[in-house]
Parts: structure tokens; C-alpha cells; sequence
């Protein structure tokens, strides 16, 4: 689930950057990529909580370490590019 969930929020971030780029309306796309990003960290969430409640501590010592880390980084990735389109309008009105 988390997988679908994090493609529909790089997807989602690509038409917020392409609404930008077309001069388009693109708030709408950039409030569904940071929702997004934080439902998929909301299954992986999920996931993790699964594994425990069945003590399959085998499956979080070989996961975790490596997830959190892909995680804080593509959650990073993701606001940065998202919120990337008011900044660059805010320095574009400032220019005027």
C-alpha cells in the first residue's frame, strides 16, 4: 500500500512542477503531494506497527535501519520540491 500511496506523491509532484513551469493553478497539485507524501509515511507507519505486533523482529532489524533514512530523505525531497513553485513566485514578484 505504502508503495502506491508514494508513487501517487512523486506523480503528484511532477504535475505541481509542471502546473509551475505551464504558468497554471498549481496549489491543488502541491497540497495533493504533501498529503500524499505524509499518507505514505503514515503506511510505512502502519507496516512497521504490523511487524511488531506479530514480533517479526527479523523484518525490522533488516528494513528499518535502511527505510528511515530513505524515508527522511525522500520526505525532504518531496516538501523541497512541492513548496519549490511559491518561492520561485515569491522571487518573480519581487524582481517586478
Amino acid at each position: 500500500m505504502w508503495l502506491l500511496i508514494g508513487i501517487i506523491a512523486i506523480v503528484a509532484t511532477f504535475i505541481n512542477l509542471f502546473m509551475y513551469i505551464t504558468g497554471k493553478d498549481y496549489k491543488l497539485a502541491m497540497a495533493m503531494g504533501l498529503s500524499f507524501t505524509a499518507l505514505t509515511l503514515c503506511a510505512e507507519y502502519t507496516l512497521i506497527s504490523d511487524w511488531v505486533e506479530v514480533k517479526d523482529w527479523a523484518a525490522i532489524e533488516d528494513v528499518v535501519p535502511g527505510m528511515e533514512r530513505a524515508l527522511w530523505f525522500l520526505t525532504s525531497i518531496s516538501i523541497l520540491l512541492n513548496i519549490a513553485p511559491i518561492f520561485l513566485e515569491r522571487k518573480r514578484n519581487k524582481s517586478k
